[in-house]
């Protein structure tokens, strides 16, 4: 990787970088990192860069015509576009993410103002990244530079002699670093924790990754806010499974996006359809967490009523349904024949589906459940032309079973029972948790969940839209 320094200053930035584990990365080729004088390529006889800022104003400001032509140098040597980074504390503040990214640059320009900063107009013409490594003012750009240079070649691969040791350590997945101990044994009376000295590796790093939480909840809470949401999300949830079966499976299933999460309470958005699932302990937190939701979302679940009723009211939803959710808690799968035969239905039966489904569902929801074969169907067995569709059922987007309709003349017959059975089936073999929500006044549907060994969660859930 290649680091270029546009600097008043190169000795500094050189002195500085050229040392240690970086020296030894630059002798073996693994990083190159060269510093451009500006003042050498200014058109002032007296090597001046910099000059009083247009309307006034304490300071000097440094000027764009030697700024551009040293980036102008680099370019002819590199014959490609380069990203410039401009060392700023106007910038996004640089973190590991941030360090990660720019290791993967073949070549990584700095550009490092002074003064009052550097005429708008080369910013604008030559920077890709406004940076900064902190909320506070240094006299030049300098020390940045190297500070996020530092970060970001310990990155590059044979830069550091522990490949693993740039990427486990202080800050890794939000986390601030465990803490460390060497020889002595015993020092200042203080001993070693006996866990490392197990031999137990498998303890050791449990208890690294317990230290590592604890350590970044006291130090750092920001940090522990954005630590494995979706895993602290997935913890707390599992407080009521039955309840919360649909937002669980959203998460573990990988579609769900925590957008909000506390302990008291939850607010994912489904990534395959936008559906916002949400729990909370009381109205404020319900407040709270609703302030996190998409401006535009269209459909909520909601796991109390008085969020539901929260959400009507703020995001001026006019309809909402009372469900209870049935889950399949058992992991073995239905054996034995069904009665009927079961396949994927097409866009063929589109108008069939349709017309028995007009009051639970729009045009726009069966043709994409249709296209992306989430419909199925039931023929009879003799049907070997599949004339006679009679019934079906099919998984909504957010991986709820439901649609569930078998026609006149083919009831009581085990239609529903086969289709429902195929589902479970279905979804076990992915490995996921069969679950649906039903209405509480579908006594026909309950009674077929029970018969099924489905448990129903002991509070409602709310859609509203």
């Amino acid at each position: 990787m290649h680091f270029h320094i546009l600097t008043l200053f190169p000795e500094m930035v050189l002195g500085g970088l050229k040392t240690s584990i970086l020296g030894r990365a630059c002798e073996k080729g693994l990083i190159s990192i060269d510093a451009l004088n500006i003042r050498d390529y200014t058109t002032n006889k007296h090597n001046k860069v910099d000059d009083y800022p247009y309307g006034g104003g304490a300071g000097m400001l440094m000027q764009a015509q030697p700024v551009f032509d040293a980036y102008q140098a680099i370019l002819e040597k590199r014959k490609k576009p380069l990203r410039v980074v401009y060392v700023t504390p106007q910038g996004s503040v640089f973190n590991q993410d941030m360090a990660r990214e720019f290791a993967k640059e073949e070549d990584l320009v700095f550009l490092c103002g002074h003064y009052e900063g550097i005429d708008e107009r080369v910013l604008e013409e030559i920077v890709t990244d406004y940076v900064s490594i902190g909320d506070y003012v240094l006299t030049g750009g300098e020390l940045p530079a190297m500070v996020m240079i530092d970060a970001i070649s310990r990155m590059v691969p044979g830069v550091l002699k522990n490949e693993e040791s740039g990427e486990f350590e202080s800050f890794h997945e939000n986390l601030l670093e465990y803490p460390q101990y060497t020889r002595p044994e015993v020092w200042h009376e203080k001993s070693v924790p006996a866990v490392l000295l197990s031999g137990d590796h498998k303890k050791v790093d449990q208890w690294r990754l317990e230290q590592s939480i604890r350590r970044t909840r006291e130090r750092r809470p920001d940090l522990y806010e954005r630590y494995d949401l979706p895993g602290r999300a997935l913890e707390y949830l599992k407080r009521d499974k039955l309840l919360h079966m649909d937002m669980i499976e959203s998460l573990k299933r990988g579609n769900g996006e925590v957008l909000a999460f506390s302990e008291r309470g939850v607010l994912l958005k489904d990534k395959n359809c936008g559906l916002h699932m949400i729990r909370a302990e009381n109205k404020d937190a319900g407040e709270r967490l609703l302030s996190f939701a998409e401006p535009g979302a269209e459909m909520f679940v909601c796991h109390q009523k008085f969020v539901a009723e929260s959400v009507m009211s703020r995001f001026r939803k006019q309809n909402l349904e009372e469900c209870c959710q049935a889950v399949y808690t058992k992991k073995q799968h239905f054996s034995g024949e069904l009665r009927v035969c079961i396949e994927q239905l097409d866009m063929d039966f589109l108008d069939r589906v349709l017309e028995c489904y007009k009051d639970h569902g729009d045009r726009e929801e069966i043709e994409t459940a249709l296209a992306e074969g989430r419909i199925f169907g039931a023929f009879a067995q003799n049907d070997s032309e599949r004339k006679q569709l009679m019934g079906f059922a099919g998984i909504h987007e957010e991986g709820s079973l439901g649609m569930l309709f078998v026609m006149e003349g083919c009831r009581h017959e085990g239609v529903g029972e086969s289709l429902e059975k195929y589902l479970i089936n279905r979804t076990l073999e992915k490995g996921f948790t069969p679950y649906g929500h039903v209405l509480p006044d579908n006594t026909v549907s309950l009674k077929l969940q029970d018969k099924l060994g489905l448990k129903l969660a002991k509070r409602m859930i709310y859609w509203v839209w």
